[in-house]
């Protein structure tokens, strides 16, 4: 069973040309609701969890992590912004990230142990298009992470992603986005 998660993080559009229209495009592409709005990453993976725990999320097969980090920078066992996606990874062994950035200045070999990182490494790819087959997302999650960001710009995000929720509502469609 493929289940796909959209994973924005809004410092990745720290250093994209023109941010409004690159979101524009994401959230058209995913063409869904926002799920969760989450002001840090560390708490949008607890309540990613806590749904598939549920039984409201399938396992993710696939995360598309939007950031302008990888979040696999440590492997501590507790869950924080530096490892959001090496515990996806650990949790959900068939799960594929794709790293979306701009300007990658490390992987995440430089930071796991080596036996971890090739444990992983066969289901971590990174660039800085969306993979032209990946899934569709079943799930969106958007995490504003207010000290990567400028807040001017995080401001116009917000706006776009509100203008987009707000045409959800008006096509009837009852959608309710969880902010943590």
């Amino acid at each position: 069973m493929v289940t796909s998660i959209l994973d924005i993080d809004l410092d990745y559009f720290n250093l994209v040309s023109d941010p409004v229209q690159e979101l524009s495009e994401m959230l058209a592409w995913a063409n869904r609701p926002v799920d969760i709005l989450a002001d840090k990453h560390a708490d949008a993976m607890r309540r990613w969890v806590e749904l598939v725990a549920s039984g409201k999320l399938s396992s993710p097969s696939h995360i598309l992590h939007a950031d302008e980090h990888h979040d696999m920078m440590d492997q501590k066992s507790s869950i924080n912004i530096a490892n959001v996606m090496y515990h996806a990874m650990s949790r959900w062994p068939k799960c594929r990230v794709y790293w979306m950035t701009q300007d990658s200045i490390d992987t995440p070999a430089m930071w796991l142990d080596d036996n971890v990182w090739k444990r992983l490494r066969t289901r971590f790819r990174t660039g800085n298009k969306r993979p032209r087959k990946w899934p569709t997302p079943d799930f969106l999650s958007v995490t504003v992470s207010a000290d990567f960001i400028r807040p001017d710009l995080k401001d116009t995000l917000m706006d776009e992603i509100m203008r987009r929720e707000k045409k959800w509502h008006s096509c009837g469609r009852l959608h309710t986005v969880e902010e943590h």
